[in-house]
């Protein structure tokens, strides 16, 4: 089964920083499509940024400046640098992954990581 495994959440200050990472397992034939979604208490999930295969890369205008998202694919991992960190981004991010499996072309989901920014 493919699987996304999500890490370095946690507990920041405002201000501070924290890098996530995904990492991609399973009988994939390839990633068209690689990026990080979030969701915060009381809120819909909402983009972050994704990035294409081909290096072409799509922000949340209001994150534009502060995250960037790169990505290796010969390791198939996303990760996400997330600076200045303010309470609002504080939210459980989710990796997404599409990508083409043997039935087709399949959007994955990772279970999440809760980023905490205190005030």
């Amino acid at each position: 089964q493919v699987q996304l495994v999500e890490s370095g959440g946690g507990l920041v200050q405002t201000g501070g920083s924290l890098r996530l990472s995904c990492a991609v397992s399973g009988s994939i034939l390839r990633i068209n499509f690689m990026g990080w979604y979030r969701q915060a208490p009381g809120k819909q999930r909402e983009l972050v940024a994704n990035i294409h295969s081909g290096g072409s890369t799509n922000y949340a205008d209001s994150l534009k400046g502060r995250f960037t998202i790169s990505r290796d694919n010969a390791k198939n991992t996303v990760d996400l640098q997330m600076n200045s960190l303010k309470p609002d981004d504080t939210a459980v991010y989710y990796c997404n992954v599409v990508a083409v499996v043997g039935s087709g072309v399949i959007n994955y989901w990772g279970k999440g990581t809760l980023v905490t920014v205190s005030s």
